[in-house]
């Protein structure tokens, strides 16, 4: 048998769109995806050898000219952009999702109170929880895999224009990866998940957790992806947020301030005016 491995690896960041991507490519006929996105192979699990990287996707078939992986947290690993080269080569193809780092940071902070993994404020959290800030350095994460990989095996997607136009930002990404078009049914043309709260932390955190053991199991790691995308396990545990709250003026501009030199070089280094597009001052 014909040993697969990924020629696509979503990078991240979290709280961009991972889980609708992976929605909308595994059911790309063209595409192979595993149930499970976040394998973690190139950050937590790389002890754990190809061979058991490469058996996530022993079912691909030949008329699945992508093989791919969405793992949102690759991007902030220090180790993954040497990793992936060594066990993937010059030829993988990328993706980031780029999305407003104030609204990017806050959506992190409500799914932290959502599972009660913290309860302080935002600004209790900004200043208390590095990845906060560091997760959102996207010029030097992606300075990172330049040092690897050739700027033209990176996709460059903007959160923005996934919200406004779904079936364009998809288009965007077919294209680079060079596969048909894939036309999005109604249920992909809107949020994948709402902002929620748990109906119960604990139980939430728990089954946070269980997953996460679990997930180290390859065999585990498929039940754990169907569950995960099951709208019925959702609606169990959360609950829609009538009202989504939002960052004070105060905590915002306290972000782009210490951010806005990274801001500055991530212009630079993808070519888009996103100070200008996010209302940042420049």
């Amino acid at each position: 048998m014909t040993v697969r491995l990924p020629n696509f690896v979503y990078l991240g960041p979290s709280k961009a769109g991972s889980t609708w991507l992976h929605e909308v490519l595994i059911k790309h006929p063209q595409v192979f995806m595993t149930e499970a996105k976040d394998l973690y192979f190139f950050d937590r699990y790389f002890d754990r050898g190809t061979d058991w990287y490469a058996g996530h996707f022993r079912r691909a078939q030949p008329e699945q000219t992508v093989v791919g992986e969405v793992c949102q947290e690759y991007l902030s690993s220090p180790e993954a952009p040497a990793r992936m080269h060594q066990t993937l080569g010059d030829n993988l193809r990328l993706m980031v999702t780029l999305r407003e780092p104030v609204a990017r940071a806050f959506s992190g902070y409500l799914y932290m109170r959502k599972h009660g993994v913290f309860t302080g404020t935002f600004r209790e959290a900004l200043d208390t929880r590095p990845g906060m800030f560091e997760h959102n350095r996207y010029a030097t994460l992606l300075s990172r895999f330049f040092e690897y990989f050739d700027r033209r095996r990176l996709h460059v997607g903007v959160f923005d224009d996934l919200v406004e136009d779904p079936q364009l930002f998809i288009d965007e990404v077919v294209k680079f990866l060079e596969i048909d078009r894939a036309v999005l049914d109604e249920s992909l043309l809107v949020a994948r998940l709402p902002a929620s709260r748990a109906r119960s932390t604990g139980v939430a955190s728990a089954v946070k957790l269980g997953a996460n053991w679990a997930r180290q199991r390859r065999s585990a790691a498929t039940m754990i992806g169907r569950v995960k995308r099951s709208p019925l396990v959702h609606k169990l545990l959360y609950t829609p947020l009538t009202e989504r709250p939002e960052p004070s003026a105060e905590e915002a501009a306290y972000m782009r301030e210490r951010l806005g030199p990274e801001m500055e070089r991530l212009e630079e280094i993808v070519g888009l005016e996103l100070r200008k597009r996010w209302g940042w001052p420049h």
